[in-house]
């Protein structure tokens, strides 16, 4: 691959992991907060991160699939030989990354489930009990935190690949 090609793909990943890191980073410390100032209703508050989430998830799903497909394909090119991941430091940092966004994925889907449509739907219409959105509230909470700390940890190790540690 030639250099332009490589800085074409890695710049592409990183406008990706702007978008799904800076997003999610802008919502949780921004955002949110923000809402509290907004309304004091709970119910209220839910069914506006709903539809803050629901547009967010349109351009944050396709960025994480660039950022993987990118990522790989990166990976690809510059291991040519699957035996380096084993023996040396780059190969090292390159599975724990790979280890990280695989977390970061089960967290995701373990989000998008427990706020799922027929869930979205009931605190849309009024449904749910306030009792029962602040519960669901701290795991959405929880979910959000733990997706955000991976993002950064997996961005440091993408700083660590890169700077050939």
């Amino acid at each position: 691959m030639s250099a332009i090609e490589q800085a074409i793909i890695t710049w592409i990943h990183l406008i990706a992991a702007a978008i799904w890191v800076g997003g999610s980073l802008f919502i949780g410390i921004v955002f949110s907060p923000l809402l509290k100032t907004m309304t004091n209703s709970l119910q209220e508050r839910m069914q506006i991160m709903i539809l803050v989430g629901r547009r967010f998830n349109k351009i944050a799903v396709p960025s994480l699939i660039i950022l993987m497909a990118t990522g790989l394909y990166s990976t690809h090119m510059l291991l040519g030989k699957p035996e380096l991941l084993l023996a040396t430091s780059y190969g090292t940092y390159l599975i724990i990354k790979i280890i990280l966004v695989i977390a970061l994925i089960i967290t995701y889907v373990i989000h998008v489930r427990v706020i799922r449509k027929d869930i979205e739907d009931k605190i849309m219409s009024n449904q749910m009990s306030d009792n029962q959105i602040q519960k669901l509230r701290k795991k959405i909470i929880i979910l959000g935190e733990i997706t955000v700390v991976l993002s950064i940890t997996i961005l440091f190790f993408a700083a660590l690949l890169d700077a050939g540690v």
